[in-house]
């Protein structure tokens, strides 16, 4: 070290008040133990039972704005995620499924986890920016974007327990040290250990089981039976996309029928849908003035060919069930938001849909009384 760095240190050590934990400074004879207030400073996790939770409150209708403004640039407006920055909505039932999607919905066992690590940790760049209140509020529109709440919640510290996780059940307690530990310190077997040995099955990847003389044929029957399987399987999986267009003579007769229920005769139902509507207007517009923006105009929704706005550039695969037939009835809309990157494959809305018939009947009452 050069002497100007080491007398820097030196001044700054002096001029600094030393603080250290109250064992470290009897250990070392420096400084003086933290008091009380200034580790509780540092004392910010939240527990699962509600420990050193904040009083304060948040609101979903708040929370849309504050994660537009602080979340959505990595997470996207819907909480869906941005190229490879982290998904925080959908997901629900995939745990199982060969690519699962975790998510605050799917996934998190605790409330608290998403409380603490976004007001300790976000927003990226700027942590502990946010306030308590917005932090609740910014966790309440998340809960709503996993269809945990209603969109008129408001999260604070008295209902915070009251919110059940999806998969709270999903984890287990790990109790390695009182039911394995003691085995890792066991003299280790190294002859004779086990009398017989039988390979029971062989890998779909032929050169990876030693074994018989038929290994070979029994692994190519393998892999044939695993193809197989895939193949008899593809169609069910696929069976959403395939079967979402409907052939243009039934469409074009569903068209009429959904034109004449008039769904915006009902103001109920229409004041509900301007509240689901929040959730499409980041990307769709409606009404006389209204313009293309991420989305396409809403207008003349019901009756309309899918792909087929004047001067929105729809995905290939959107246009390509417009002509097939493709006409968005009530019935169409509704299996569509259900599960939009299912019913068709590769479109452009990253939106995760929605999943109650009864907030598609409401918005599409909504947009129906804006001229839609």
């Amino acid at each position: 070290m050069s002497k100007c760095r080491r007398n820097l240190l030196l001044a700054t050590l002096v001029a600094a008040p030393l603080v250290a934990t109250p064992a470290l400074a009897e250990k070392l004879g420096l400084g003086r133990p933290a008091l009380p207030e200034e580790i509780k400073a540092w004392t910010v996790e939240v527990f699962p039972d509600g420990k050193n939770l904040p009083e304060g409150s948040g609101s979903v209708e708040d929370g849309d704005q504050l994660f537009a403004d602080n979340c959505a640039a990595c997470h996207g407006d819907f909480a869906e995620g941005v190229d490879r920055w982290p998904k925080l909505a959908g997901g629900k039932g995939t745990l199982a499924a060969k690519d699962p999607v975790k998510t605050v919905g799917s996934y998190f066992p605790y409330l608290s986890t998403v409380w603490d690590y976004a007001h300790r940790s976000m927003p990226f760049g700027n942590a502990q920016s946010l306030t308590a209140d917005e932090t609740y509020a910014i966790v309440a529109y998340i809960l709503y974007s996993n269809d945990l709440v209603a969109d008129d919640f408001v999260l604070s510290k008295e209902n915070f327990l009251d919110v059940k996780m999806p998969n709270a059940d999903g984890f287990i307690v790990d109790d390695r040290p009182e039911t394995e530990y003691a085995k890792f310190s066991e003299a280790a077997c190294m002859t004779d250990c086990k009398k017989d040995v039988h390979i029971t099955m062989h890998a779909s990847v032929l050169d990876v089981t030693p074994g018989s003389d038929n290994a070979d044929e029994e692994a190519s029957a393998a892999t044939t039976s695993d193809v197989q399987t895939a193949e008899a399987a593809a169609p069910a999986a696929e069976a959403p996309a395939e079967e979402a267009p409907a052939p243009a003579e039934e469409q074009a007769a569903a068209a009429p029928a959904a034109a004449e229920e008039s769904l915006s005769s009902d103001p109920e139902l229409v004041s509900a849908g301007e509240k689901v509507f929040k959730k499409c207007k980041a990307c769709h517009q409606v009404g006389e003035d209204a313009k293309n923006r991420v989305g396409p105009v809403l207008n003349g929704l019901i009756g309309r060919t899918a792909g087929t706005v004047d001067g929105f550039k729809y995905s290939k695969s959107m246009k390509e069930h417009g002509e097939n037939g493709l006409v968005w009835t009530q019935k169409t809309v509704e299996e569509y938001l259900a599960d939009p990157k299912g019913y068709i494959p590769k479109n452009k809305m990253s939106f995760a849909g929605l999943k109650d018939p009864e907030d598609v009947k409401a918005v599409l009452a909504y947009i129906e009384s804006q001229g839609g």
